[in-house]
C-alpha cells in the first residue's frame, strides 16, 4: 500500500479520530458510573493530543525520519532534492547523492555529492543509510547490483526514483514515466472491488444523495448570495462555463459569477489574467470557494462527483493535450467540486502549473480509494479555513533544469 505524503490538515485529522477513540473507550469505561463520563471524556481527548505533541517533538528532533541516499547525478535526482527541501517532509531525511555522470555533466542541483559511482559502497558503509534511491542517468551495465543487494539484505530499502517522488510529493513525475510503467504499475483503479459497476454506481448514488442534501441544507445561503450577486454588480446571477467532463464530453458547469460580465475584456481562462474583472462580493465567494457551490447541481446532474479531478475549460484542451503527456486519460475519470490538486496546489495561472497540477491529478487517479476522498474533503475543509496557498496568483517553481526528463531510463 503506497503511503500517502504528510499534511499538517491530516496530521490534525488524525489526531481528532485518535481524540474521537479514546473518548468512546471513556464513555465505555464510565457507562457503569454516570457522573464520571465528563472527566473521562476530557481525559480521553487530553491522552490523545499528549500522543500526538510527543511524536511532533519527535518529528522536530528528526528521530524518526529515515535518512536517504540518492544513488546518481540525473535531473530527476536534482528534482527530488528540490522536492525533498520544498517539502520538509519529516519522515524523510536527506543525506545526500552518490555521482553517477560523466564529468562536467552532473545535473544543477544535486548536492550534497558524497562520492563517484565507484565509491559507491564506501559511501553505503559511512553514511549507512535506511533508503537509497535509485535516479541514475543510465542503468546499462553501471548499476552497482552487488552493494545494492548486499544493502538489501541488511535490510535498507531500495526505490526507484519515480516511485519515492510519488511517496514523498502526492504527484507523478509523468515526464520520466514511460507507457510501459504505467501499464505495469500497481493502482489506476486495476482491482476486482473498483472494477465493479455495483461499487461504480453506489458511489455515484452516494455523492448524489450528498449533493441534495447540501443543496436543501444551504438554500437560504444561496439565496442570500443570489440577491447579493445582484446589488453587487450587473449581470447574471450563475456564471455556465463548457468544461471538459468524464470521456472528454463537454458539460455545463454552474458557478456563481464572481466577475464583471463584459465579456470582451476576458483575455484567458487564468484566473491571473482576470483578477481586474473580479468584484468585491467576488472576491469573498473565491477566497471561501463558495462560489463552487451550486456545482452540486452537476453532480445532481451526474456529470461531477463530490472528489475528482477539477474539470478544464474547453478552451483549453487542445493546448493541455498537446503539451501536457498522458492528459487524454484525465478525463477517463469523472471530475469533481474538489480534488488532490485543488488542496496540494490550488489555482493553476499558466501551462506550467497546470502541469503540475496533473501529477497531482494522477496521483489520485492511480490511488483513489474512499480512504483518499475522506482525506481531501477534510483537507479541503483545512484549506478554506486557515490556509491562503490555494488563493494565491503566483507561487515559488523550480528550476527548469530540474524537470524530469523524459527520456531518462531514471
Amino acid at each position: 500500500m503506497t503511503q500517502l505524503p504528510g499534511s499538517r490538515v491530516w496530521t490534525w485529522s488524525k489526531t481528532a479520530l485518535a481524540a474521537g477513540g479514546f473518548t468512546i473507550a471513556a464513555w465505555a469505561a464510565a457507562l457503569f458510573r454516570a457522573e464520571a463520563w465528563p472527566g473521562a471524556v476530557v481525559a480521553g481527548v487530553g491522552l490523545a493530543l499528549l500522543l500526538r505533541l510527543l511524536a511532533a517533538s519527535k518529528e522536530r528532533r528528526g528521530a524518526s525520519s529515515e535518512g536517504v541516499l540518492i544513488l546518481g547525478a540525473s535531473r530527476m535526482a536534482a528534482r527530488l532534492i528540490a522536492e525533498m527541501e520544498a517539502a520538509r517532509d519529516p519522515r524523510f531525511r536527506l543525506i545526500g547523492a552518490v555521482d553517477d555522470s560523466a564529468e562536467g555533466d552532473r545535473a544543477a542541483g544535486v548536492t550534497p555529492v558524497l562520492g563517484r559511482l565507484d565509491q559507491f559502497h564506501q559511501v553505503v558503509a559511512a553514511t549507512r543509510p535506511r533508503r537509497i534511491v535509485m535516479a541514475m542517468s543510465d542503468r546499462r551495465g553501471r548499476v552497482p547490483a552487488r552493494t545494492l543487494l548486499e544493502s538489501r539484505f541488511r535490510g535498507i530499502l531500495v526505490e526507484d526514483a519515480v516511485d519515492f517522488f510519488e511517496r514523498v510529493t502526492g504527484k507523478l513525475a509523468i515526464e520520466a514515466m514511460r507507457p510501459s510503467s504505467l501499464i505495469l504499475s500497481a493502482g489506476f483503479g486495476h482491482t476486482e472491488l473498483y472494477r465493479s459497476r455495483f461499487v461504480q454506481g453506489l458511489r455515484g448514488a452516494a455523492c448524489r444523495v450528498v449533493a441534495a442534501l447540501g443543496l436543501v441544507a444551504a438554500s437560504p445561503l444561496l439565496a442570500l448570495i443570489a440577491l447579493a450577486i445582484k446589488l453587487d454588480s450587473p449581470g447574471p446571477i450563475f456564471f455556465i462555463q463548457n468544461r471538459v467532463g468524464r470521456g472528454g464530453r463537454p458539460f455545463g458547469l454552474v458557478k456563481f459569477r464572481t466577475m464583471r460580465s463584459d465579456q470582451g475584456a476576458r483575455t484567458s481562462e487564468w484566473v491571473s489574467d482576470n483578477t481586474n474583472r473580479i468584484t468585491a462580493l467576488g472576491k469573498w465567494l473565491r477566497r471561501f470557494r463558495i462560489d463552487e457551490v451550486p456545482q452540486l447541481i452537476n453532480v445532481l446532474r451526474g456529470e461531477m462527483n463530490i472528489v475528482g479531478p477539477r474539470p478544464h475549460p474547453v478552451s483549453n484542451y487542445e493546448l493541455f493535450l498537446k503539451h501536457i503527456p498522458y492528459y487524454e486519460f484525465r478525463s477517463l475519470v469523472r471530475p469533481g467540486i474538489t480534488g488532490w490538486a485543488q488542496v496540494r496546489y490550488g489555482y493553476a495561472n499558466d501551462l506550467y502549473e497546470e502541469t503540475e497540477k496533473m501529477r497531482y491529478d494522477f496521483y489520485y487517479i492511480k490511488h483513489r480509494n474512499l480512504a483518499l476522498d475522506l482525506r481531501i474533503i477534510l483537507e479541503t475543509i483545512g484549506v478554506l479555513l486557515f490556509d491562503r496557498r490555494s488563493h494565491q496568483a503566483a507561487r515559488p517553481r523550480l528550476a527548469p533544469d530540474a524537470l524530469p526528463d523524459p527520456n531518462s531510463t531514471a
